[in-house]
């Protein structure tokens, strides 16, 4: 599989709702990182596409195009519609992916997108108000942790 269809099958795998499929994409000790999550290694990584497949029980929309790679580095544009569990709201979120690849697997995934826009989708008012502020972003990837975490530990028992 080269580097662009290994990107395909990981964005294929999540428009499936097949976490399992996704994070077969990944090596043990992927790096993830975007702004809700922060950093994410390992487990904690796969784990977090887990638990937000989960969450939206398949009620996610995702498309994904623009993907590139060579034997190293590849990028792709996706865009994911969901409702945000926490707030019942509606979201379209636009990403840029960016990849590193080593032994034929993902090993550093970054996600880029705006918060601010983002937080005003999840969170109405109050992200209008407040989602451009590093408290308020702080607040969002503390949130998000934390979730992973208790996921993480209902996982395991």
């Amino acid at each position: 599989m080269t580097n662009a269809e290994l990107i395909s099958h990981f964005y294929n795998s999540f428009a499936k709702g097949d976490a399992e499929g996704m994070v077969s994409c990944y090596d043990n000790a992927v790096q993830f990182k975007d702004p809700a999550f922060g950093t994410l290694k390992g487990e904690d990584a796969k784990n977090m596409w887990r638990m937000l497949l989960n969450r939206n029980k398949g009620n996610i929309h995702l498309t994904f195009n623009n993907v590139k790679a060579d034997d190293k580095t590849g990028s792709a544009n996706w865009v994911a519609e969901y409702i945000f569990s926490a707030t019942g709201r509606k979201v379209i979120n636009v990403i840029s992916a960016e990849f590193e690849f080593a032994n034929g697997k993902i090993i550093k995934h970054t996600d880029t997108f705006d918060i601010y826009k983002w937080a005003k989708q999840a969170f109405g008012f109050k992200g209008y108000l407040l989602g451009w502020t590093s408290f308020m972003q702080n607040k969002i990837q503390q949130q998000a942790n934390a979730s992973l975490k208790k996921y993480t530990e209902k996982k395991s028992s």
